[in-house]
């Protein structure tokens, strides 16, 4: 048993495994950046209320 067996056995599980993309498409890739945006959208959401609330605030550290 030489190393190509090794590598192709390799090569075959990863391609058997790594074969639900063909399946889920670009659907999982959309579903990534639509998360990423409400994530996005989410904490600059908090950032604008802490960033007045830090303005209302004299007594604190800046």
């Amino acid at each position: 048993m030489n190393s190509s067996v090794v590598f192709n056995g390799i090569a075959d599980l990863l391609q058997w495994t790594l074969q639900i993309f063909d399946v889920i498409g670009n659907s999982f890739n959309y579903a990534v950046i639509a998360l990423g945006f409400f994530g996005l959208f989410y904490w600059l959401r908090y950032q604008a209320k802490f960033n007045a609330e830090a303005a209302n605030n004299p007594n604190q550290l800046k």
